[in-house]
């Protein structure tokens, strides 16, 4: 049982098993599972809008695209395995792809 006494000691603790887990998933697949690398990109727009003061609203005049769209610095799996860096997304696949 944890010594309740030290709550960094803890954190610490539970850090390095989350992470050791999570070095273990990326290595070793589940065989089983369906891999495919996936991330969450934002690009960022300019919208301007009219105001139609007969119906008091704001329509959209136009939306600008401001930024180049950039990949993702975390990527996940579909098979459940989140948080890797693309190094670590490479890893994974290999081992996947080694596994068939």
């Amino acid at each position: 049982m944890p010594d309740d006494s030290d709550p960094e000691a803890n954190l610490e603790q539970w850090k390095s098993a989350m992470q050791e887990e999570h070095a273990e998933a990326i290595a070793n697949p589940d065989p089983d599972e369906s891999h495919q690398i996936e991330g969450v990109a934002q690009v960022t727009y300019r919208v301007t809008f009219d105001y139609d003061a007969d119906e008091d609203v704001l329509d959209r005049a136009s939306a600008e695209e401001v930024d180049d769209l950039t990949d993702p610095e975390l990527l996940s799996c579909a098979c459940g395995v989140r948080g890797m860096t693309p190094e670590e997304a490479r890893e994974h696949m290999a081992a996947a792809v080694e596994q068939k």
